[in-house]
């Protein structure tokens, strides 16, 4: 008997210890799909690609720099939760939803992007791009790229 209610505690002590992945709650979730919604906006590619052919309205340069996995599941200015692997960038002037072209300059690689939060923090950056933007302009092993900045679409403000 003795031996049974060793191996329960145990059992349930090594449960105890196991992880449990951040910000997670469906409650959570359930709360930014409702924001994107509510805004008819979405960071889905295919949804983006409808804006490959537009001119821009404003363009710019200088150089991004990317978030880290560290701010995965936070709150963006805007009020979503930041998904590393969705097609968005931190911008600290243009209203959030804009829709922007970022281009390495370095190695010719573009992506569109949404805007949906403020930064960059560090001075002399123009634009902080989620980890699958980075991944995509081909600039995770630098950290920062010399990008051209094209807005395509204007937010509402």
């Amino acid at each position: 008997m003795t031996k049974y209610l060793f191996l329960i505690l145990f059992t349930l002590t090594l449960a105890a210890c196991s992880s449990v992945p951040r910000f997670t709650s469906v409650k959570r979730v359930n709360e930014n799909a409702r924001i994107k919604e509510k805004n008819n906006i979405s960071s889905n590619e295919n949804d983006l690609a409808l804006y490959e052919n537009v001119k821009p309205l404003k363009t710019y340069s200088g150089i991004a720099s990317y978030y880290s996995d560290e701010f995965n599941g936070r709150r963006t200015s805007n009020g979503e939760l930041y998904d590393m692997n969705d097609m968005t960038a931190a911008e600290p002037e243009l209203p959030f939803n804009s829709i922007v072209r970022v281009i390495n300059t370095e190695n010719s690689k573009s992506i569109l992007l949404r805007i949906n939060d403020r930064g960059p923090i560090k001075k002399g950056r123009i634009i902080d791009v989620s980890y699958a933007a980075a991944k995509k302009l081909g600039m995770i092993s630098k950290g920062t790229a010399n990008v051209i900045i094209e807005v395509l679409r204007q937010g509402e403000k």
